[in-house]
Order: C-alpha cells, then sequence, then structure tokens
C-alpha cells in the first residue's frame, strides 16, 4: 500500500514530507524564543485565556 502511495506522489514529495515534523517542531522553539526574549506581555496580551490572569495595576 505505501508503495502505491509512494508511486502516486513520487519520492521527492515523501522526502519533503518527512522533514515536516522537524519544521513545526523548530518552529515552534523559535515561537517560544521570541516570546521569551521580548515582551511577553505585548505578546500574550492578545492571547483571550491569558489576558485575564496578568491585570494591569496602574493605580500605583
Amino acid at each position: 500500500m505505501m508503495q502505491k502511495i509512494i508511486k502516486l506522489i513520487g519520492p521527492k514529495y515523501v522526502a519533503i514530507a518527512r522533514t515536516v515534523p522537524t519544521l513545526v517542531g523548530w518552529g515552534t522553539v523559535g515561537g517560544v524564543a521570541v516570546v521569551y526574549f521580548t515582551d511577553w506581555r505585548l505578546i500574550l496580551d492578545s492571547v483571550p485565556y491569558i489576558r485575564g490572569k496578568f491585570k494591569r495595576d496602574d493605580d500605583d
């Protein structure tokens, strides 16, 4: 069955599809690094669930 799929799609695209999990992993690491090294509050204020957890106290 797998050989039929490889013949139908082509070995080039099968090789590309095998790298997708690696690319997703590195993309996730990159996204976390951007949030970590930048102002995390600026980015996470746009996430609805997290926005309510970190209310600003501007009464100081």
